[in-house]
């Protein structure tokens, strides 16, 4: 998918007949001002239950980034409606909220537990982890979560938002895939498109294993910065 100055792509496969990984794309709606948000979200454990939460936690981030409000709020909020829905069933999910503004060049994201989301910059070869505090969703309803900023965004950079089904996955002699060769993949890859690099991770995960069946669900967005600055206007597809 491309939206005006971003190359978007994300890719979810599932470990059983049913997930609790997904991602969600939230450009068009009210009160958005410009900017775009991705969203990465992975439930503990797999299969019937983990879907169904999946599901409803899916429901009340639509809901609630339908009004008006910063991140923070959206995801503090959606917490709330989520903790209450699962109360006293052990069950949680970590999340990743990012928002692209390229107009001010900017990123912010809220961290909920979730592994950080990364940025590679091709033109000095550098990764940098969009880390901060976060607590997982659906443990404690009161938690306010917190808002990170980066405010310096270039033509050409990729970010990477995963679930740890990537880097957690095994081959036939115990060996783990891990973030090292995640980002040699991205580095390799950083002069193609979204698509493609997201193919080429996804083909290397596959060749790693060697056949041995997935333990767990793997989720990716890539979005590749085309450009760092928009007229105002509705984003267009």
């Amino acid at each position: 998918m491309k939206i005006r100055g971003l190359d978007i792509v994300g890719k979810n496969i599932t470990c059983d007949k049913l997930g609790g990984d997904c991602f969600d794309f939230l450009w068009d709606l009210e009160c958005q001002d410009n900017h775009f948000d991705a969203v990465v979200g992975d439930v503990a454990g797999h299969g019937v239950d983990a879907a169904l939460l999946m599901t409803s936690a899916r429901a009340f981030l639509r809901m609630r980034a339908s009004q008006c409000g910063g991140i923070s709020q959206i995801v503090t909020e959606m917490n709330r409606h989520l903790t209450l829905d699962i109360l006293n069933t052990g069950r949680f999910m970590t999340m990743f909220y990012l928002s692209v503004d390229l107009e001010n060049k900017k990123l912010s994201w809220v961290r909920a537990g979730h592994d950080p989301a990364i940025v590679y910059d091709p033109r000095v070869d550098q990764f940098e982890e969009l880390g901060g505090v976060g607590l997982a969703l659906g443990l404690d309803e009161s938690y306010i979560f917190e808002e990170n900023t980066k405010a310096v965004l270039g033509e050409g950079q990729i970010i990477a938002i995963g679930t740890d089904g990537i880097w957690e996955t095994f081959n036939q002699d115990g060996e783990m895939f891990g973030k090292g060769r995640f980002r040699d993949i991205i580095r390799k890859n950083a002069h193609m498109a979204s698509n493609e690099i997201i193919d080429a991770i996804y083909n290397g995960i596959d060749t790693f294993s060697k056949g041995l069946k997935k333990e767990d669900d793997i989720t990716l967005v890539i979005i590749k910065i085309e450009a760092t600055s928009t007229d105002r206007g509705d984003w267009q597809i």
